[in-house]
């Protein structure tokens, strides 16, 4: 019997978080019962998109989509499911956007349709207009998702969530749905002393202290709060040095504001990388001051390294699942920040991975689950 196809959908296949989940199941499931095809919103080349086709998915890359007028993306959509009729799930990641592929899947009658929440939004509130604290861009789009939410509920059969917070904030209160943990394959993330040495002298970090931070450069992760609070954390303790791993359209601007805060010396900038694991031993804390998430699985990775971590209060603790991982306002001076940091350091790295797994994160349970419901539903 053929696998079940199963359409994926996303913006693009770069490695960020809910990406970088997917791609951790895709590894692990059973491809002869189950394999993963993926419609995109963007017609370049992503970062994932080699070993997708290696792993035997095919990828249908669409324009992006206009919200305020959807009609050609629907004809484009409607002309591929008349094409291909035999996707029976639809599996959408674009949170609030996801009423649209999902609209057009209920059209052909597609009898499994899931949105998949991965993000919860914090509230626009007027000191934070006022205070600029996000581009106007950024804050035009947050209107859009948050009147879109109201359509999922017309399209979508199934719900499902990265947490709780995620999951009520597209949803609602009222609406029952599944956790899909972010999980992750903790083995890989252990801490080694032979990776973390070699990486340290690698790039030249010996007797350093090490803050790293793993994010596309957008509006969301907050980079320009990290850059302040790492120019005070140099004032404290000089041997500081800060590695930011990711690639977005914000980083020009990121690598301009370090000159202008005089620490762009002390600052790598290592772009998209596909050795996150060993560079996760060579950091000492991991600092993380998103204005929002959903449940963020570089903060899964990270206690699976056995970091200290500082991160946004305005992100959920379901993230926490060690004693390795405090939450403070981004409403709280740079300065604060840089002394919570230091009072971080020295410590001893700890073997999580017990932990990890008795929080339901390891990949090899959270991959049965979802196997099944997939073979479940379709048949």
């Amino acid at each position: 019997m053929a696998a079940i196809r199963v359409l994926q959908v996303f913006t693009i296949m770069n490695r960020g978080g809910a990406e970088s989940m997917i791609m951790n199941y895709y590894r692990q499931i059973d491809k002869s019962k189950v394999q993963f095809d993926f419609l995109v919103h963007r017609k370049e080349k992503a970062d994932f998109d080699e070993e997708i086709e290696r792993l035997g998915g095919k990828i249908y890359r669409f324009d992006a989509i206009n919200p305020l007028f959807p009609e050609k993306y629907y004809k484009s959509l409607r002309a591929f499911f008349k094409e291909r009729p035999e996707y029976e799930i639809i599996h959408s990641h674009i949170n609030t956007f996801s009423s649209f592929p999902l609209k057009i899947a209920k059209e052909f009658k597609i009898p499994c349709r899931i949105a998949h929440a991965h993000i919860a939004i914090e509230e626009i509130k007027l000191k934070d207009l006022l205070n600029n604290k996000e581009s106007t861009k950024e804050l035009i789009k947050k209107i859009i998702k948050l009147k879109l939410k109201k359509n999922i509920h017309k399209y979508a059969s199934h719900y499902f969530s990265c947490g709780e917070k995620a999951g009520k904030w597209l949803f609602g209160n009222q609406t029952d749905f599944t956790i899909m943990n972010n999980a992750i394959n903790a083995n890989i993330f252990k801490f080694d002393k032979l990776v973390s040495a070699a990486y340290k002298k690698e790039f030249n970090l010996e007797n350093k202290l090490v803050i790293g931070h793993v994010g596309r450069f957008n509006s969301q992760k907050n980079h320009s709060f990290l850059l302040q609070i790492f120019a005070c954390l140099v004032k404290k303790k000089p041997n500081s040095i800060l590695i930011l791993v990711g690639d977005g359209e914000l980083r020009k601007q990121i690598q301009k504001d370090a000159e202008n805060l005089d620490i762009a010396e002390k600052l790598l900038f290592l772009g998209i990388r596909t050795d996150i694991p060993q560079l996760y031993q060579m950091f000492d804390v991991f600092v993380f001051p998103s204005f929002y998430e959903g449940l963020p699985v570089t903060l899964i990775e990270a206690q699976a390294a056995g970091i200290k971590i500082l991160a946004s209060d305005s992100i959920t603790n379901e993230v926490s699942i060690t004693k390795d991982i405090d939450f403070l306002s981004i409403n709280n001076a740079p300065d604060v920040w840089a002394d919570k940091i230091l009072d971080k350091v020295p410590y001893v790295r700890k073997d999580n991975f017990d932990l990890i797994e008795k929080n339901g994160y390891d990949i090899h349970m959270n991959t049965n689950l979802l196997e099944d419901f997939y073979l479940k539903t379709d048949k």
